[in-house]
C-alpha cells in the first residue's frame, strides 16, 4: 500500500495518534484540512495498553461531587479545581460520544458495566474487558480513516516546532519521513505525542513514549508543569525475560490481594485502605517492603476473585501471564512497581492551548491541572476524550507569509549511528531508575544531574547532532535512502528522553518536599510552602502562586 503524501500545508497538524490525537482529529471542525502524523502505525499508542477504563460519574449512587472530590484527594493537592470540575462535568457527555461513535463498553444487560478502582468511592469506571484502551483506539482509528478531511501519515517522526520569527506563533514543524526531512506549515499544531515512561529502565510504556511532545515544546519555550511528578504503577508483572506488562488495578477493585512471600497483606502496614490505596502510597509499601526484605517482588493473587469474572474482566491478564508460565487461578503473580504515567507536562488551559500562539497540547503530554501530584486511575483517558473535545472550537491563526525551502543533501558521515544512541539511551534509563525512581534524594540528584550532562556532551559531539541541530527553519534535507528514517528517529527519541531526563531531574531537585508521585527521603513531608505548580520555561524554575484548598 502507498504511503500518503504529506502537504505542504494543513489548516491543523496532530501530532501523536493515540487517544488524544485520535479523538482531537475528529473533533476538530470539518471544514478545516487536518493532518494526523504519528510515528509508528496508526493503531500503535499508549493509549492501546490502557487496561482499566474511563472514569465517569454516571452511576445513580453516584455524583460529580464525589468524581472531583476523589480526583482532589487523589492529588494530594495540587490538582486545579477549576480544571477538575470541567473534565468530571464534561464526562458523561464524552462518554456518549464514545458509545455513539461505536466504542462497546461491557454491560450488565443494557446498563453499562462499571468497576472499582483504588482511591476510587463508588464504582465508576467503564471498560472493555481489561483491553478499555484498544477498544477505544481502534474504534477512533476506524472513524478517522472514514473521513476525508483528514490525511493521516504513518511513520512519520516530528523533529521539532517551527516558530514564526517575528510573532512567535507556531507555524508548523519538521517531519522525517520518506527519507526527508521537511518544515510543514500549519496554522494550528496540536501536541498528543503521549508520555515519556521510556526514560526510565523499568516502565509498563510501549516503546514508542519517549517524551517527543514534552521536549520539542521545551526546546520551542514553551511553558512545562510539574515535570517530577512520575506515577509508578505498583503492579507490573516482574520475571526473567519478560516485559514489565501492567496488571491493571482494576484486579484489586474486583478483589484480587497485594502479598509478600508468606501470603501477608502488607500493605495494610502502610495505609488503612491497604492495596486500594492511592497508586504512590501502594508504590512506596511495595518499595519499602522489597528494601526491607531484599526479595525481588511481591505477589498479587487473584485468586479471591471468582473464577468466571477473571475470564470475563480480564481475559488479556490471564493470557499474557500463561504466556509467561503463570496460572493466575492456582498461583499469584510476581509484581513489582514501575515507571507508568507522568502528571507534569505542557501547561494548558481548558481550551487545551498552550503559552505559544497556535500551539495546543491534549492527553498526558498535556498538564491541564487534573491530575495535580497523582493521578486518580481512569482519569487519563478520560482526560483525553474531554480535552480533546475542546478543539471543536479552535480558532485558527491568519496565514503566515510563505518561505522558500533551500534543500541540502546529508553527508553519510553525518548519519547517526544506531549502536552509540543506543548505549546513551541506555545508560540513560538505567541512571533515572536508580536516581528518580519511587524514592529521590539531593545528593543522589544533583549526581545524576552530572552524570546526565556527560551523556549530553557525548550525544552533542555526534557528526549527526552537529548536522540536525543546526538546521535552518524551511531546509529541506534528502536522506540516500528512505531506510535513514529509522535511524533519525532513533537519534531524535533519544534527543527527547536526554532532554526529558534533565527536566524530571532537576524539577525533582527544586520541589523539597513529598508529594504524591514525588517522594524525597531528605524531605519526607509534604510542606504547605510547596502547594504550588513547579514551572518551568527556558531553563528557568520557578513555584507558581499558592494553590488554594
Amino acid at each position: 500500500m502507498p504511503q500518503p503524501q504529506l502537504s505542504d500545508l494543513y489548516d491543523a497538524l496532530v501530532v501523536g495518534a493515540g487517544a488524544a490525537g485520535l479523538y482531537a482529529a475528529l473533533c476538530l471542525p470539518r471544514h478545516y484540512r487536518v493532518g494526523l502524523i504519528s510515528k509508528d502505525a496508526l493503531a500503535l499508542s499508549a493509549s492501546d495498553w490502557a487496561q482499566g477504563g474511563i472514569a465517569a460519574a454516571i452511576a445513580p449512587e453516584d455524583s460529580p461531587e464525589l468524581h472531583i472530590h476523589d480526583t482532589l484527594q487523589a492529588g494530594a493537592g495540587l490538582c486545579d479545581r477549576e480544571a477538575v470540575e470541567f473534565l468530571v462535568r464534561h464526562a458523561p457527555q464524552c462518554i456518549e460520544s464514545l458509545v455513539n461513535l461505536g466504542v462497546e463498553f461491557d454491560r450488565h444487560g443494557t446498563q453499562l458495566a462499571l468497576t472499582l478502582e483504588a482511591a476510587h468511592s463508588r464504582r465508576r469506571v467503564l471498560h472493555a474487558a481489561d483491553t478499555t484502551g484498544r477498544a477505544v483506539v481502534s474504534i477512533l482509528g476506524e472513524r478517522v480513516l472514514q473521513c476525508p478531511h483528514i490525511t493521516t501519515i504513518p511513520e512519520a517522526f516530528a523533529l521539532s516546532l517551527w516558530r514564526h520569527p517575528q510573532t512567535g506563533a507556531c507555524q508548523g514543524v519538521s517531519v522525517a519521513y520518506q527519507g526527508q526531512i521537511r518544515w510543514i506549515r500549519s496554522r494550528a499544531v496540536i501536541l498528543a505525542t503521549g508520555g515519556g515512561g521510556q526514560v526510565f529502565a523499568q516502565t509498563t510504556n510501549p516503546a514508542l513514549s519517549t517524551g517527543d511532545g514534552v521536549a520539542i515544546a521545551y526546546r520551542a519555550g514553551a511553558l512545562l508543569r510539574d515535570l517530577e511528578f512520575f506515577q509508578f504503577h505498583p503492579t507490573a508483572l516482574t520475571k526473567p525475560g519478560a516485559p514489565h506488562f501492567l496488571i491493571s488495578e482494576a484486579v484489586r477493585g474486583e478483589g484480587a490481594h497485594l502479598v509478600d512471600a508468606q501470603g501477608r497483606r502488607f500493605a495494610f502496614d502502610y495505609h488503612p485502605q491497604g492495596e486500594l490505596a492511592p497508586r504512590d502510597v501502594v508504590s512506596r509499601a511495595i518499595f519499602s517492603h522489597l528494601q526491607a526484605t531484599s526479595a525481588p517482588h511481591v505477589w498479587l493473587d487473584l485468586r479471591p476473585i471468582p473464577r468466571e469474572t477473571i475470564q470475563k474482566r480480564f481475559p488479556n491478564i490471564f493470557q499474557v501471564c500463561q504466556h509467561w508460565g503463570i496460572d493466575i487461578f492456582s498461583e499469584p503473580i510476581p509484581v513489582a512497581p514501575a515507571a507508568h504515567y507522568w502528571m507534569g507536562g505542557i501547561a494548558t488551559d481548558l481550551q487545551s492551548r498552550t503559552s505559544i500562539p497556535g500551539l495546543y497540547a491534549v492527553g498526558e503530554t498535556a498538564s491541564t491541572g487534573v491530575h495535580g501530584a497523582n493521578r486518580l486511575a481512569s482519569n487519563s483517558l478520560l482526560e483525553c476524550v474531554v480535552f480533546g473535545a475542546q478543539l471543536a472550537h479552535l480558532e485558527l491563526l491568519p496565514l503566515l507569509e510563505d518561505e522558500t525551502q533551500q534543500k541540502v543533501e546529508v553527508p553519510l558521515e553525518a548519519l547517526p549511528a544506531p549502536a552509540q544512541l543506543e548505549a546513551i539511551a541506555t545508560s540513560l534509563k538505567a541512571l533515572m531508575w536508580q536516581s528518580a525512581g519511587i524514592c529521590r534524594s539531593a545528593e543522589v540528584l544533583e549526581a545524576a544531574i552530572a552524570k546526565l550532562s556527560g551523556l549530553q556532551q557525548e550525544f552533542e559531539q555526534l557528526p549527526s547532532t552537529q548536522f540536525f541541530q543546526n538546521l535552518q527553519p524551511g531546509t529541506l534535507v534528502q536522506f540516500p535512502s528512505p531506510e535513514c528514517d529509522r535511524t533519525l528517529r532513533l537519534w531524535g527519541e533519544t534527543w527527547n528522553l536526554l532532554e526529558i531526563g534533565q527536566l524530571i531531574l532537576k524539577s525533582a531537585v527544586f520541589r523539597q518536599e513529598s508529594r504524591g508521585g514525588h517522594y524525597r527521603s531528605d524531605f519526607s513531608q509534604t510542606s504547605a510552602a510547596w502547594q504550588t505548580h513547579t514551572l518551568i520555561q527556558n531553563s528557568r524554575w520557578w513555584q507558581s502562586v499558592p494553590i488554594p484548598d
